[in-house]
């Protein structure tokens, strides 16, 4: 048994499929919130969190023989203990505890740039709506790469990955501190998002694979908390440090977190790794990120003048091609990188269709929101920032009770009113004013964290409900993707309808103000969500009977 004064012996696993295994249903910040800390709050509930957790423990114990004695090469002799590195039986609460904090890193990365987009703009002499493309392909970048994160440690061992993926986080923070200019932000933020794709998902590999059964759950909520309370802090700290120090110490901060990480990941991350050499769907990587590439040219340029639109039809003409083409290979080939048969099960469509264009409006609005304060209110950061934390305190507020709703009313109930209340709420916020009192901003904001939770968790829930345990790994890596996309792609066409306000605003003959395109981007968004609106409304009404227990 290892302590956390020893470096644990090389685990050699039979395989590491997949970074879907690590994920147990935590693809994003939000989905792996919703459901684990359910059931954290409710230790009875059927959460398929819960479910997804203990299927993929039970198969990767089975799969990669953490059950009998692991073999290991000759510098480390046979071992009788089912995981040196969380003991017998045990939950390695240092090796936890050390994922967990990379995964704080990495969502606090996430969510920490949009208060203080005024300040960096200023600062690289660009638009502020422009820095979205800094947090889009930061999000991006993580979609892309964390359905190969699993490959790597197979192929390279979770130790050294795991090491590497801190190394990069750290140095891009630091050339994103550097940075003078938008472009260098970007191709920074780009490396971290590389860093991050790494990090976090085969950090998570290697607590799932080497903790027992019977201490998943606690594994898992671990790893929970800081999906909760990274967002909630996230625009406070951009806020304040971008109004009373520097923008750039949002980025410096990262440097010693990640120093330490080194240290405590040399000691305390087993390598974890398959015997045999796992092959790699190098064509279905490569088609998929050169489409989501060309359509993240093609949407940034939307807006940007007469002279971009060649660049616009080239990017999007590109992305079609691509993305058209990764289709008809994904679902042809024998192993894809993403198994896109998959969304013939009903109930998965649901959320990786209506589910991901509701995750692409609510990822919208903590963007939009801090700018709208400060460009159209004329707050300082600060004062943004902590408004915000409104939002994501209703977020986490109501988790212990998204639980009880779905089973006391059932999925589709709850989707209709999580969807439609919504849409209301930005509506609401698109009539905010600077003269409004405080307290209905924040409860605004609160009431849209509220509804906002109350969908991710029941589109989370329903999305594995009929699907076969055998499936569950390429069912997970498939949504992790998607909604990592969402995220990504909700702040671009956050950024999109912003610039499309100006014009549309003037069509409509609204009175000329700085706030004028915030409240246009805030309408149609909630425009955009009647679709999963309509969605849920053609929905059966036994959607998800499975994982709620009603009849």
């Amino acid at each position: 048994m290892s302590t956390p004064g020893r470096r644990p012996k090389d685990v050699r696993t039979a395989s590491v499929s997949s970074a879907a295994e690590s994920t147990a249903a935590e693809s994003t910040a939000e989905s792996t919130a919703e459901p684990t800390a359910e059931s954290t709050a409710e230790p009875t509930a059927e959460s398929t969190a819960e479910s997804m957790a203990e299927s993929v423990a039970e198969s990767t114990a089975e799969s990669t023989g953490l059950s009998r004695p692991a073999s290991t090469n000759a510098a480390n002799p046979p071992s009788t203990e089912p995981s040196e590195a969380a003991g017998r039986g045990g939950l390695n609460r240092g090796l936890a505890l050390l994922v967990a904090g990379a995964f704080f890193m990495e969502i606090l990365d996430g969510t920490v740039i949009a208060p203080a987009a005024p300040a960096i703009a200023a600062d690289l002499g660009v638009a502020a709506v422009d820095i979205n493309v800094a947090i889009t392909a930061y999000l991006l970048t993580l979609a892309v790469l964390i359905p190969i994160s699993g490959w790597m440690a197979d192929r390279f061992g979770a130790r050294r990955v795991f090491m590497a993926a801190i190394a990069i986080f750290t140095l891009a923070s630091a050339g994103c501190a550097l940075a003078t200019s938008l472009p260098m932000l970007t191709s920074t933020r780009i490396l971290q998002g590389v860093g991050g794709a790494m990090m976090v998902p085969v950090g998570r590999l290697v607590v799932l694979r080497t903790t027992a059964k019977v201490d998943l759950i606690r594994a898992i909520a671990f790893l929970t908390w800081p999906a909760l309370i990274a967002p909630v802090i996230a625009p406070a700290v951009g806020g304040v440090l971008s109004t009373y120090a520097s923008w750039r110490w949002i980025f410096v901060i990262n440097l010693p977190l990640g120093i330490a990480g080194l240290f405590l990941a040399a000691r305390l991350v087993p390598d974890v790794r398959a015997e045999s050499k796992p092959r790699l769907d190098w064509r279905g990587f490569v088609l998929t990120a050169l489409g989501i590439s060309a359509l993240l040219v093609g949407m940034e340029n939307i807006g940007m003048g007469p002279s971009n639109w060649s660049v616009v039809a080239t990017g999007l003409a590109l992305a079609a091609v691509f993305l058209s083409t990764s289709v008809v290979y994904l679902l042809h080939v024998a192993r894809p990188l993403l198994d896109l048969r998959i969304l013939r099960i009903a109930s998965f469509r649901v959320t990786a269709g209506g589910g991901s264009l509701y995750r692409l409006v609510i990822s919208a609005i903590p963007f939009l929101l801090p700018l709208f304060f400060q460009v159209g209110f004329g707050w300082t950061s600060a004062q943004a920032g902590v408004v915000i934390i409104a939002l994501f305190a209703g977020n986490v507020g109501i988790k212990p009770a998204t639980t009880p709703l779905m089973r006391r009313f059932g999925i589709r109930p709850v989707l209709l009113v999580a969807v439609g209340a919504s849409s209301i709420c930005l509506v609401i916020m698109a009539l905010l004013r600077a003269s409004t009192p405080l307290i209905v901003i924040l409860a605004a904001l609160a009431l849209s964290g509220i509804f906002r939770s109350v969908g991710f968790s029941a589109y989370n829930s329903v999305a594995f409900a009929d699907v076969e345990p055998e499936r569950m790994t390429q069912a997970n890596t498939l949504l992790s993707t998607v909604q990592e996309l969402a995220a990504g792609l909700g702040v671009a066409v956050g950024a999109l309808l912003l610039r499309l306000g100006d014009p549309v605003a003037a069509a409509l003959g609204l009175p000329d103000s700085a706030a004028a395109p915030f409240r246009v981007a805030f309408v149609l968004l909630a425009v955009l969500m009647l679709v999963p609106g309509v969605e849920a409304l053609l929905m059966p009404r036994s959607i998800g009977s499975g994982v709620t227990g009603r009849a």
